[in-house]
């Protein structure tokens, strides 16, 4: 039978009908506004903790204010709030949030947490030390915050408490190095070393054959003058596991005390022997043996120490630098820069071996496009010290490359800041040159005068000042002062001497001018194409002119000649 569509109609209102009817009790108009704020709060909270996450914590905090104007006891809030103030290290304010939140949920582990760590920045260990120790009684999920508990003790002082908290730590996550060590320091600290030699002896048994923990136990012992007791742990743990060659480093380091030095070199050369102690290590106690007396015994056990040294670690710059320190305190500086140079190829971040390598270049009169790829490593590896821009400036200024070692120069003198006033006086006067380099005469003696208003007896600056004033004919009766009293001081120096001869020649002293030039000539072993060009101007202008013509000819290819020294030589004449 079809049932119409009006008759479903009227059968499903005829059972609603005969439903019960439940009254819906309206708000009130206040307890609507109330839920509402509550709301909106919420929604002020979860905009704080997005700024939060975002770790834009002005934001946050602005967000977290708004929501509590809404909901001032809301712990949720109140925790947040301190949370960011205790970033800022507004502790007094953290606190007086953390309470609220605490009051709010006092059964709320981060709530507390915040409190403990507020209490701690206050400088309050024992207040903070309280709570943690509440957590932990209260739950056993919050047992893992003993070590922070034993921290809290150590810093108020109390070592009774630290060192139970520490055993607590000790029993819930084994023995550990961290918890050990720290438990022997309270030991120690109580004047207990039989307690703190125990736990040590515990660590060994726990991890045998670890010789870190047989190394702390011997520092102990030996420190506290018990040398003997500390070999005996040494040989116990060798004779077990004998491949322990730090062990072996630290038997010679107490056999050498006791003065057992043969037993004491029998042990460090097995020990160099083996390429599983670090090279670090190793090079270390060669410069330790090199700061000795130096005597026969010592050569011959470095000569042996060096041989699996250089044999096990060729390209480790560690070996290669001590290798080099050895032979540059030999006086065999050559074959020290071999070695300091492979040093910085393999590492160039040592600045004491760049140092070394570039002072040693400077000394031995290097090329100076080898120098300069070492100041430029130096500057690369350590811009923020002055000495190496020092160093490059003066490379560059060799290679005649002024506009970058002004530059050089400029930036080591920037750095400096006159704190190191020799570097900075160094730097001024390679300025000068610098700029006289670059045709900049003035800036050059101005720089020259503020050297020699520090330093009055430079005498870098006194020649080459007196130099180039000579050359521009210019203030010669103060170039002849300053070139005299460097030959004074420093009679037979060619290079000060054919300064001062020049000066002379300028102020057309001529006969003073040949007296010292052949003084230069006689201290000079291989005189330079200027001395020789200077020598035949002075000869000229005495009435010797083929005794003149002889020695420009000599002077012919040689260094900083004149660009009028051919015209002289064909014309037969002196060109000023």
């Amino acid at each position: 039978m079809k049932i119409r569509s009006k008759s479903i109609f009227i059968l499903i209102l005829s059972i609603l009908v005969s439903l019960p009817v439940f009254s819906q009790e309206k708000l009130s108009r206040k307890e609507r506004k109330k839920q509402l704020e509550i709301r909106k709060s919420d929604r002020l909270f979860i905009d704080g903790q997005r700024f939060m996450i975002l770790e834009d914590f002005e934001k946050a905090y602005f967000y977290f204010q708004k929501a509590r104007e809404i909901n001032p006891s809301d712990p949720a809030i109140n925790f947040k709030i301190a949370e960011i103030l205790l970033r800022a290290n507004r502790v007094e304010d953290a606190m007086e949030y953390g309470l609220l939140a605490v009051e709010g949920d006092p059964e709320n582990k981060y709530y507390n947490l915040v409190m403990a760590e507020a209490f701690s920045k206050q400088g309050n260990p024992e207040a903070a030390a309280e709570i943690l120790e509440n957590l932990m009684s209260n739950s056993e999920e919050n047992q893992n915050y003993i070590l922070d508990l034993a921290s809290l003790y150590l810093s108020s002082g109390n070592f009774d408490k630290a060192l139970d908290a520490l055993n607590q730590a000790e029993e819930y996550y084994g023995a550990v190095e961290q918890l050990t060590v720290q438990k022997q320091r309270i030991l120690l600290r109580k004047n207990d070393l039989e307690g703190a030699i125990e736990e040590g002896k515990n660590l060994i048994e726990a991890h045998p054959g670890n010789s870190q923990y047989v190394l702390n136990l011997v520092e102990i012992l030996f420190n506290n003058n018990r040398p003997e007791e500390a070999l005996q742990t040494v040989e116990e743990s060798l004779n077990t596991y004998p491949n322990q060659p730090d062990l072996q480093m630290a038997a010679y380091a107490l056999y050498k005390d006791m003065g057992d030095l043969d037993t004491a070199e029998d042990l460090i050369i097995e020990a160099f022997q083996n390429p599983d102690l670090e090279v670090k290590v190793k090079a270390e106690a060669f410069s330790d043996i090199m700061q000795e007396m130096r005597t026969a015994r010592r050569e011959k056990l470095l000569d042996k120490l060096q041989k699996p040294l250089i044999e096990l670690h060729p390209n480790e710059a560690d070996a290669l630098t001590v290798i080099g320190d050895r032979l540059y305190f030999s006086d065999q500086r050559k074959e020290a820069l071999t070695y300091y140079e492979k040093s910085i190829n393999i590492d160039p971040s040592n600045a004491e071996v760049l140092q070394g390598v570039i002072m040693t270049m400077f000394d031995a009169a290097k090329d100076f496009d080898d120098i300069e790829k070492y100041t430029e490593i130096a500057v690369d590896e350590f811009p923020e010290r002055a000495e190496f821009w020092f160093f490059d400036g003066t490379a560059k200024l060799a290679l005649k490359k002024a506009p970058e070692a002004k530059e050089s120069l400029e930036k080591a003198k920037e750095i400096n800041r006159g704190r190191n006033k020799q570097l900075d006086i160094l730097v001024k006067g390679q300025l000068g040159d610098t700029y006289h380099q670059l045709g900049k005469k003035e800036e050059a003696y101005d720089f020259y005068e503020a050297v020699l208003k520090e330093r009055p007896d430079d005498e870098h600056v006194l020649n080459n000042y007196a130099y180039f004033l000579s050359l521009a004919k210019k203030d010669l009766e103060k170039a002849k002062k300053m070139s005299g009293k460097l030959v004074d001081r420093h009679p037979k120096n060619a290079t000060y001497l054919d300064t001062h001869a020049w000066v002379l020649f300028q102020l057309k002293e001529y006969e003073d001018a040949k007296k010292y030039m052949e003084l230069a000539l006689e201290n000079e072993e291989t005189p330079s194409g200027v001395m020789l060009e200077h020598y035949g101007d002075i000869l000229y202008h005495l009435g010797n002119r083929n005794e003149a013509i002889s020695f420009w000819r000599k002077a012919e290819g040689g260094d900083e000649t004149s660009e009028l020294l051919f015209k002289k030589i064909k014309d037969q004449k002196y060109y000023d």
